[in-house]
């Protein structure tokens, strides 16, 4: 026989049961991160900076991507889902710039403020973006590739998507530093791997094998990066310039053996918590700044240890 005290106990533990949506904790806001991924070290440290501001500022933060950043429609669906959910702000890194458009039109029309983060959006819709200065810190790895083989030889490039505003602007913002500051490095060539360190080294071996004389390959974030020195290991190639970007443990390792010169690293804990730093603002109505610069570095053997520079590795 259920007594008053057993049904209010079944009552309050089918509560506890039931995971709360936007529209069932209002007392607390709801900020949902889309981001591109899950399986890089570089999401969880994003995670880590957006729980962070999650505590502080008192609101639910969740944080989700797709299993690997080719997975474009995966992702769209996990917005449509977070937006259905009526949160008070949503943090969104795009992984097809173009192809969310329709769904962050719908926020925009549910008066729910969207901020960029990692990467921004082809649309005025994002009311900020928290990001690298991508082109900047491209450009600086360029200058460091054309320092390190003597100003001149030939160098590729092994880029995660020509999609996402990340992948475009560190392919351009290398290539074009490259052209404007060192004309005697010649990029041979620009290939894609989605960011998967598996498809990235079957690219590094072939450039290896199509251009044996060449000097250096930048990749363009840690799966690329990962991959380009996994090809070239694999091989034994010799005087290959390995300049990366990120900074997840297998890339931090590779930097200590001396098998990549140097990386870029982001700050991605900075990204995560500046993310809902901002949605919390706007969804009170607070004005933000609608370019959040993170900031970047560059590492290698010679300060990979400075208190400054550990401070944004996530390995």
């Amino acid at each position: 026989m259920f007594t008053r005290r057993t049904l209010l106990g079944a009552v309050a533990a089918l509560s506890l049961a039931i995971p709360a949506t936007g529209a069932m904790a209002q007392d607390k806001m709801l900020v949902p991160l889309i981001s591109k991924g899950f399986q890089h070290q570089f999401w969880q440290a994003v995670k880590a900076g957006a729980d962070k501001a999650g505590e502080e500022l008192g609101v639910t933060v969740t944080f989700e991507g797709p299993d690997n950043e080719s997975q474009v429609d995966k992702q769209m669906d996990m917005l449509s889902a977070a937006l259905a959910n009526k949160p008070a702000a949503i943090g969104f890194a795009a992984l097809d710039s173009q192809a969310a458009i329709p769904l962050l039109r719908q926020a925009q029309e549910a008066n729910i403020p969207v901020i960029a983060f990692d990467s921004g959006v082809d649309s005025d819709i994002p009311v900020a973006t928290a990001a690298t200065d991508n082109v900047a810190a491209a450009a600086l790895a360029a200058d460091k590739m054309a320092e390190l083989i003597g100003d001149e030889g030939k160098v590729a490039v092994v880029a995660h998507d020509q999609t996402s505003r990340t992948g475009v602007d560190r392919s351009e913002g290398f290539v074009n530093r490259m052209k404007e500051a060192h004309p005697k490095v010649e990029i041979v060539a620009i290939e894609y791997g989605g960011g998967d360190h598996l498809k990235s080294t079957e690219i590094t071996k072939a450039l290896l094998a199509a251009h044996p004389d060449m000097k250096g390959i930048f990749g363009t974030n840690e799966g690329s990066a990962i991959g380009v020195v996994n090809g070239v290991r694999e091989l034994g190639a010799q005087g290959i310039t390995i300049v990366g970007y990120d900074s997840g443990k297998a890339q931090t390792d590779a930097i200590r053996e001396g098998l990549m010169a140097g990386a870029i690293t982001q700050n991605p804990v900075g990204i995560g918590y500046e993310t809902v730093r901002a949605a919390v603002a706007a969804a009170k109505g607070e004005t933000v700044e609608p370019v959040i610069d993170t900031g970047f570095y560059w590492y290698d053997q010679s300060n990979i240890d400075d208190p400054e520079i550990a401070a944004v590795l996530y390995d």
